[in-house]
C-alpha cells in the first residue's frame, strides 16, 4: 500500500514538473539551505552525478576555447608563411605549412568531438536535475507531513495549556482574595500586629491590599 502511494505521488510530481523550467539545483544556494544533512545524504548520488556532469561541461567549454585559440594561431602562421617565400626556402615553408595544416585538422577533429559531447551534456544534465528535483520533492513532502503533525500536536498542547493557565489564574486570584479577606478580618481584631502574628510579610507582597 505504501509503495502504491509513493508511486502515485511520484507520478503527480512528474506531471507537475512537466514543461517547467527547473534551475540547476546544485547551483542554487536556496536548495542547499532547504535540505538538511539527512536529506542531503538521501540525494547524495544524484547530487554527485549532476555536479560531475556540470564539471565535465565546464571542462569541455574550456577545451573548446583553448583549441580555437590554438587553431587561430596555427592559421595565422600558415597565412604568414604564404607571404614569406623570400625569407625562407620552399622546403622549410612547405614542411612548416604541412605541419600546421595537420595540427589544424587535429584541432577540427577535437572541436567536433567536444561539440558533439557538449550537445549531449545539457540533455543529460536536465535528466539528472529532473530526478534530483523529484527526490527533493519527495523529501519536502515527507518532512512537511511530519512538521504538520508536530504543529497540530503543539497547537493542541498550547490550547490545553491555555485552558489550564486560565484555571490556575482564576484559582490564584481566588486565593489572593481569600488571603486578603483573612488579613482584613485579623487586622480588624489584632490591628497592625497581625502581620507579625501570622508571619505574612512575604505572603502578602505584591497582593492588592
Amino acid at each position: 500500500m505504501k509503495h502504491e502511494e509513493d508511486e502515485h505521488r511520484r507520478e503527480l510530481f512528474e506531471q507537475a514538473l512537466k514543461g517547467k523550467h527547473i534551475p540547476v539545483l546544485t547551483l542554487d544556494n536556496k536548495w542547499y539551505q532547504l535540505l538538511n544533512g539527512e536529506a542531503r545524504e538521501g540525494v547524495a548520488r544524484l547530487e554527485g552525478e549532476l555536479n560531475a556532469l556540470l564539471k565535465q561541461q565546464g571542462k569541455l567549454n574550456n577545451e573548446v576555447k583553448e583549441i580555437k585559440r590554438l587553431k587561430k594561431r596555427l592559421m595565422g602562421e600558415i597565412v604568414s608563411m604564404m607571404g614569406d617565400d623570400e625569407q625562407r626556402d620552399d622546403s622549410e615553408n612547405a614542411q612548416k605549412t604541412e605541419q600546421n595544416k595537420r595540427l589544424v585538422e587535429e584541432c577540427n577533429e577535437k572541436l567536433e568531438n567536444c561539440q558533439d559531447e557538449l550537445l549531449e551534456l545539457p540533455r543529460e544534465i536536465e535528466r539528472v536535475n529532473f530526478q534530483l528535483m523529484l527526490a527533493t520533492m519527495d523529501w519536502c513532502y515527507d518532512i512537511m507531513a511530519v512538521n504538520t503533525e508536530s504543529i497540530q500536536q503543539t497547537e493542541e498542547w498550547i490550547s490545553e495549556i491555555r485552558v489550564e493557565l486560565k484555571k490556575r489564574l482564576v484559582r490564584k486570584q481566588e486565593m489572593e482574595r481569600h488571603n486578603h479577606a483573612i488579613y482584613s478580618y485579623m487586622h480588624d481584631v489584632f490591628g497592625a500586629e497581625v502581620v507579625d502574628i501570622f508571619d505574612m510579610h512575604h505572603d502578602l507582597d505584591g497582593q492588592d491590599m
